[in-house]
């Protein structure tokens, strides 16, 4: 019997993430995986916001959001959501539209695959990672970013999935209960869905946060997976671009496909450059 083949996959429901994609694309091409790239995408993005995604060889799958409810779609609006439970810590762009985020269910439907590794699209792969296809689902890394009291609640950035078409359906069984309110969209919904989750390395996960919020943790050695959550780094001049201006320029050179350092050899926080 032929093994299953795996995939890495993500999410692009408009233009900026479309550009954030291909910059996640590159990176993982970098790694010389042979894993395939599949990008799900919605309607709200063109053919040519993903010209650049088929020219890196990735598998493109239109996606509908999901069918729920029109009570559910209401009070997980973006309005409503932010309004009930506002970011605190951070700042989401204005693209950010929080229904988007349970497109990310229909991972689930990718059945011609053994497993998948969903990655966000404002993220970067600076490692082979190939070894998570062999980890179980559901498998995520902690939301870390402030303190060691993150540790109890997962990011659903990156995670380790089986897709199964049973599975997906209990999915949407469980998702759109009666009065049901998801803080954080998937993440919350992840959570309550696989409550034995099993815990990857931070650092398959790393926080842009983490750089300034708990500068100890951060080893560019180590790090394999980096998460450019809350602000994003294709902003002009967002609120901690200065900051945060390694990571941002880093980004840039995968997205511009520029000569990438080795992220091992770049000086961490603190260090001189």
């Amino acid at each position: 019997m032929t093994p299953a083949r795996n995939a890495f996959v993500t999410l692009v429901t408009n233009p900026d993430y479309a550009m954030g994609a291909t910059a996640l694309a590159r990176s993982i091409r970098r790694t010389e995986t042979v894993a395939d790239i599949v990008v799900l995408h919605t309607g709200g993005v063109s053919k040519d916001d993903l010209a650049s995604l088929v020219t890196l060889d990735c598998r493109l799958v239109e996606v509908d959001h999901l069918p729920l409810s029109d009570a559910f779609n209401e009070r997980h609006a973006r309005k409503n959501l932010h309004g009930a439970a506002p970011f605190t810590k951070g700042r989401k762009p204005d693209f950010h539209t929080p229904l988007d985020n349970f497109c990310k269910l229909r991972l689930w439907q990718l059945t011609e695959y053994g497993k998948a590794v969903f990655i966000d699209a404002d993220a970067l792969v600076l490692k082979n990672i190939d070894k998570l296809f062999g980890y179980p689902e559901f498998s995520a890394a902690p939301n870390v970013y402030e303190s060691l009291a993150d540790f109890h609640r997962l990011n659903s950035g990156v995670f380790v999935a089986k897709p199964s078409a049973q599975t997906f359906a209990r999915m949407l069984a469980a998702l759109d209960r009666p009065g049901a309110f998801w803080r954080r969209t998937d993440q919350t919904f992840l959570e309550h869905f696989f409550p034995d989750w099993h815990g990857l390395p931070v650092f398959m996960n790393m926080l842009q946060y983490v750089w300034f919020n708990m500068p100890a943790l951060w080893d560019w050695r180590s790090i394999a997976v980096l998460h450019y959550q809350y602000e994003k780094p294709w902003e002009r001049d967002h609120p901690k671009a200065d900051r945060l201006r390694p990571l941002i320029d880093l980004w840039h050179a995968f997205h511009e496909g520029r000569d990438i350092p080795d992220p091992a050899s770049l000086p961490n926080p603190g260090e001189p450059a």
